[in-house]
């Protein structure tokens, strides 16, 4: 019997931002812009190309601005046809998805605790989740999750990519070996203490799951900070069968993790130097300041 396609996307953004205060204060980190876009615009486009027809967003306070943002503003449209112009960007929900939801997390209980939320969206169907705060460069990484996750049956279907060893204490760790020429977990770990990490491949928070993560879900307990990590609630579905499988990324594909000011001014500098119409100048303008480095 053949597998049943993915057609649905869960789109954490419920998160506070708090290594980016002041700038998140009272704006989602997911609409900070990285060029002419906000960050979560990227994510949904990349879904929409990769072939989702649906998409839950799971926010929390003072995120209605990302729902303003995918809204369709009729007044606006009409302003801007007057004075000869459109929407830049061509904002992605107007066509190829057919419906956008959104659902509140109430407090801010873990990533685990806002997909659990997506259970009834879900409704026993394999769904991609992708964080409303990581923007992938470069190649097509949530088809190639869905074609592999179609073709194995794992439970699970994670991106992972390498990092320098003294870096895996901020991230979620996988533990793999492989098995029939294909790469699966035998463990991960959410933010291991340094020195500790089972191996250098960090999770990418690009994920392909079954329905039955949910039951993973209920019995992970908290972790760090009293969160519920889905790096831990993968790890139990890691040790039962069928396995989680492990898709590293490409020399062509780029995460930009928008999780603290550094990461931010990378992506934001990147966007603008790739820019089609200031992409010369700001070229222009950073080899200037590098002559006076």
């Amino acid at each position: 019997m053949p597998a049943p396609p993915v057609r649905k996307a869960v789109v954490p953004v419920a998160g506070l931002g708090t290594r980016l205060f002041p700038a998140t204060k009272s704006q989602p980190k997911e609409m900070l812009p990285v060029g002419r876009k906000p960050v979560v615009q990227y994510v949904v486009e990349e879904l929409r190309a990769a072939g989702i027809e649906q998409m839950l967003l799971i926010t929390g306070r003072k995120k209605a601005a990302i729902e303003d943002h995918f809204e369709a503003d009729h007044e606006l449209s009409r302003l801007l046809q007057a004075s000869g112009r459109t929407l830049a960007g061509d904002l992605p929900i107007a066509d190829g998805v057919r419906s956008v939801f959104y659902t509140r997390q109430g407090a801010p209980s873990g990533v685990a605790d806002a997909v659990g939320l997506a259970r009834d969206f879900v409704g026993g169907e394999p769904f991609l989740v992708a964080f409303g705060d990581t923007i992938m460069q470069g190649g097509d990484l949530a088809a190639r999750l869905i074609a592999a996750h179609t073709a194995s049956r794992a439970s699970c279907t994670v991106a992972v990519e390498e990092i320098p060893p003294e870096d895996a204490f901020r991230y979620g760790i996988v533990d793999v070996c492989e098995r029939g020429g294909v790469l699966t977990a035998r463990g991960l770990v959410e933010k291991p203490e340094p020195g500790r990490a089972p191996s250098n491949l960090a999770v990418v928070p690009r994920y392909v799951f079954e329905p039955h993560i949910f039951d993973a879900i209920d019995v992970t307990r908290p972790g760090r900070g009293g969160e519920r990590w889905l790096t831990d609630a993968i790890d139990v579905q890691a040790r039962e069968s069928p396995p989680v499988r492990v898709v590293p990324l490409e020399p062509g594909e780029r995460r930009y993790d928008i999780g603290n000011f550094g990461s931010y001014y990378r992506a934001f500098i990147d966007a603008a130097l790739a820019d089609p119409e200031y992409g010369a100048v700001v070229r222009q303008y950073v080899s200037e300041l590098g002559q006076q480095l």
